[in-house]
């Protein structure tokens, strides 16, 4: 019998990259899953990536919806209830991130981005477990919320608005774990560094931006020690162990670093992060 059979996972932002590698990861292994994201045809391709796995139809939920509406959390949470009956594991991966339209950084980059990205890392966080909470009381379940290096400590001025909602989704999953603990539920974070996702482009810079830093990082050993980027499924094999409690029942609270050890050298932060993603 396959580890999550009988179990029932919600995967945020699963229309591509990590998201998306989780969901395919989770069906394999036996949970029927829902997938849900803004882009209802990327949502496609990934039910359709976990079809091709074998995984019945009926253990697939596709769900297109902003997040950052409480709506769109309600419609998310009812209709996995009202087809699987329950919920075991929620795993928040949706995020975002701004480019400020004239290029700003910084302290300098518009108010409005901020507001768009905490709204969209951490208050949707919170606000969708708090709708989760009574279900995942019912089934001692797992919260799994997909952070980033960029939290810090070391400072990312290029990114300022999206490192701040890092670090306070880190606090949040501190205190969420310590305050959901008593009934049951286990709260705990992944902070993968670089890895090639489609995130870039999702958030505005053009095509093959993202891959151009990755690939200036890998070539430097003061960036990514391991000299490679990580991939998706690096991420979603670390989200399904904090996931299976019979593997890490007494991690608590937690982040887990899948960084291939460039937080502890950090050499990229010597790097002038933009100029690489816009050189020719």
């Amino acid at each position: 019998m396959a580890r999550f059979t009988g179990k029932v996972a919600i995967v945020t932002g699963s229309s591509n990259g990590i998201g998306r590698a989780t969901a395919v990861q989770f069906a394999k292994e036996g949970a029927k899953v829902t997938i849900t994201g803004r882009n209802a045809e990327r949502l496609e391709e990934t039910k359709n990536e976990i079809l091709k796995a074998g995984i019945p139809n009926d253990h697939v939920l596709a769900v297109a919806v902003d997040l950052a509406t409480e709506q769109g959390q309600d419609e998310l949470i009812n209709s996995t209830i009202q087809k699987f009956g329950r919920l075991d594991i929620l795993v928040n991966n949706a995020e975002a991130t701004f480019m400020d339209s004239q290029g700003r950084l910084g302290l300098d980059q518009d108010i409005l981005d901020y507001d768009k990205v905490m709204q969209i890392n951490m208050r949707s966080v919170v606000t969708l477990t708090k709708k989760a909470k009574e279900h995942l009381m019912k089934t001692k379940g797992e919260i799994i919320n997909v952070s980033s290096v960029g939290a810090g400590p070391q400072a990312q001025p290029d990114i300022m608005y999206y490192a701040m909602s890092k670090a306070a989704l880190n606090q949040f999953t501190r205190c969420a774990a310590i305050n959901l603990i008593p009934l049951g539920i286990r709260v705990n974070s992944v902070s993968p560094g670089c890895v090639t996702t489609g995130f870039g482009e999702a958030c505005g810079l053009p095509a093959g931006a993202y891959e151009k830093m990755a690939s200036f990082f890998e070539s430097r050993k003061e960036c990514i020690p391991c000299g490679k980027s990580g991939q998706p499924i690096d991420i979603a094999n670390i989200i399904l162990f904090l996931a299976d409690r019979n593997l890490s029942s007494y991690i608590i609270g937690q982040s887990i670093v899948a960084d291939g050890g460039s937080t502890l050298v950090m050499g990229m932060q010597a790097h002038d992060m933009m100029a690489i993603l816009t050189s020719p």
